[in-house]
């Protein structure tokens, strides 16, 4: 008899912590878990027409026969979870992770089976805490139709699937973007200066594989404008978060904390290039200019610097001294080798196995294609620095880097992405001050380069400034509302260095679910300073069982004070972990 398919959208829930929960309290949690099925879960499958595949102790599998009634639910159960919790001790209460895929399935006995279940259950494991993420099959079909914010985190290997598998994340529960304690879309304050987020332009050629234009397109336009001191310019990553939305401008204004808004489309055509830009003062959804710029493709560089200029003029009433990046200084005659980089830095940001590769191959080939070509000597050390981990790359790597940082900032000296680039080499290498001196200049050159704040702000915690490095790290948050989650990483780091347990504890209790190996030492070393030793020592043994040869000895941190770096092993052997 041949295997019972078909197409299914499948929900994977699972308690974080459950192992704990029912050590704290065995039959609280079981009793708590029955009657969350009860009100919460069962109330909603009915409602979106899902059905119970199976329940597990700690989970549920479910069926949609709709992708929108499935991530509808996952969201409307996570915010049924956070009210069911409200008034429930942190430690006590029960906060699920959701996966939602859609694909092929294997009926039998009323069960279901194959990679459909398989992706579901993988997404479920690499949502964090409260969230929810979803397969790029899911996205495709609920996009415009489920309000919740999607943050795309790329192309993601999924253990036992053969390929990797694009992932969005939805954080239905979760605190305000920039981390304060305010109810999810509350209104960012405003700042004094006028502020502006540019929102990824609409690819309109017609091919899905030319988002990478219309992206960079968008993306040059935020760096131009970020050299300006009179602005404060939302960063990429949080202006990105609104992809695939129906923008509602009002919203933008409120959630990113910003005035303006700038919206615009890019259509290729062989040779010719049509950009359309308009900038919206986001309060009352006015239009406070539009354009459309129908150029050569040649004219590209001129394009931005032409709106980057007219953003400001109209919004500060005048240029400052400020300089643009003129279009001599981006090569105006080496569009494939730009091409190169934009591809090049979309694999950067990806998660596939083999996105590292990928990238550092096409930063290499825009060098064969234009040796002066500044930008992209900075992102081949970047890329080689990412592929071989950091500070743990071989010295040969770290050589190599460095030379490479060198040739960008001789080709463009005023580049401030060339700049963190070497200040990341310096770090890998252990220089603090010569790692700080070119971060300071990166920051000096683009204020609102949120990525150069954060910089300066991890590198001042690892001189021995913490307190300094955590206001940094906090402007670098506001500046990227949708930030990624080594902002948190960073600033466990700073209060930790600071003494600030409970707090370090908070922010590394934020970062995404996949737990490295430093991660969870971090997560002991906090406890264990804390006092709470039983759940020092639970981390302690799961980093152990994902690492078993971790050993304090070889902790690497690039700490100026030999005292801050004994601070961080002292609570790694409070926590019983080995030497």
């Amino acid at each position: 008899m041949p295997l019972e398919r078909r197409l299914a959208a499948i929900l994977a829930a699972d308690v974080v912590g459950y192992s704990r929960l029912l050590g704290i309290d065995e039959a609280g949690t079981l009793a708590a878990l029955e009657d969350r099925r009860a009100n919460v879960l069962e109330p909603l499958l009915e409602r979106h027409r899902g059905r119970v595949v199976k329940l597990m102790g700690d989970g549920v599998l479910a069926e949609f026969a709709s992708a929108v009634n499935a991530v509808q639910c996952a969201v409307e159960l996570q915010q049924g979870m956070g009210e069911a919790n409200r008034g429930i001790a942190s430690d006590q209460a029960i906060v699920l992770r959701v996966g939602v895929n859609l694909g092929d399935v294997v009926v039998e006995d009323g069960d279901l089976f194959g990679d459909g279940v398989n992706v579901a259950a993988r997404l479920e494991a690499l949502a964090e805490p409260a969230g929810i993420c979803i397969s790029g099959s899911v996205f495709d079909q609920v996009r415009g139709k489920v309000k919740a914010r999607f943050e795309d985190i790329g192309r993601q290997p999924l253990k036992n699937i053969a390929e990797p598998v694009q992932v969005y994340r939805i954080r239905p529960g979760a605190s305000a973007p920039d981390g304060e304690d305010r109810p999810a879309g509350a209104a960012l304050p405003l700042p004094v200066k006028p502020s502006i987020a540019v929102l990824p332009f609409d690819n309109l050629s017609g091919d899905a594989a030319q988002a990478y234009l219309s992206d960079g397109i968008t993306e040059d336009i935020i760096t131009e404008l970020s050299r300006f001191h009179s602005l404060f310019v939302i960063a990429r990553n949080s202006s990105f978060a609104w992809r695939g939305e129906s923008v509602d401008v009002r919203r933008v204004g409120r959630e990113l904390g910003v005035r303006f808004v700038v919206e615009g489309s890019v259509r290729m055509a062989g040779e010719r290039l049509r950009i359309t830009v308009q900038l919206i003062e986001a309060a009352t959804g006015n239009h406070l200019w539009a354009e459309r710029y129908d150029r050569a493709i040649g004219d590209l560089f001129e394009v931005q610097d032409e709106v980057a200029r007219t953003i400001v003029a109209t919004l500060a009433g005048r240029l400052e001294n400020a300089e643009v990046r003129s279009a001599a200084r981006k090569h105006a005659g080496s569009l494939p080798a730009y091409d190169c980089v934009l591809r090049g830095i979309e694999h950067l940001r990806g998660y596939g196995a083999d996105d590292n590769r990928q990238a550092r191959e096409l930063f290499e080939r825009a060098i064969a294609l234009d040796p002066s070509y500044a930008l992209a000597h900075a992102y081949l050390a970047l890329a080689l620095l990412v592929e071989h981990g950091y500070d743990k790359a071989p010295a040969a790597i770290k050589d190599r880097v460095l030379e490479l940082a060198l040739a960008a900032l001789r080709l463009d000296p005023g580049d401030g992405r060339g700049h963190q680039v070497l200040a990341q080499a310096h770090l890998a290498r252990g220089a603090v001050d010569q790692a700080m001196a070119h971060a300071e200049r990166s920051m000096a050159f683009n204020p609102n380069d949120a990525t150069a704040v954060e910089q300066v702000g991890l590198i001042s915690i690892r001189a021995g400034r913490a307190a300094e490095g955590i206001d940094l790290i906090r402007q670098a948050m506001r500046l990227n509302p949708y930030h990624p989650d080594w902002y948190w990483t960073d600033l466990a780091i700073g209060l930790y260095a600071a003494h600030r347990y409970a707090e370090a504890l908070d922010a590394n209790r934020r970062i995404a679910a996949w737990k490295s190996p430093a991660h969870l030492a971090r997560l002991a070393a906090c406890y264990a300073q804390l006092g709470r030793l039983d759940e020092a020592r639970a981390e302690a043994a799961e980093l152990l069982r994902v690492k078993p040869d971790f050993r304090i000895s070889r902790l690497v941190a690039s700490y100026q004070d030999p005292a801050d770096a004994e601070h961080e092993r002292d609570g790694l052997r409070k926590a019983g972990l080995p030497e």
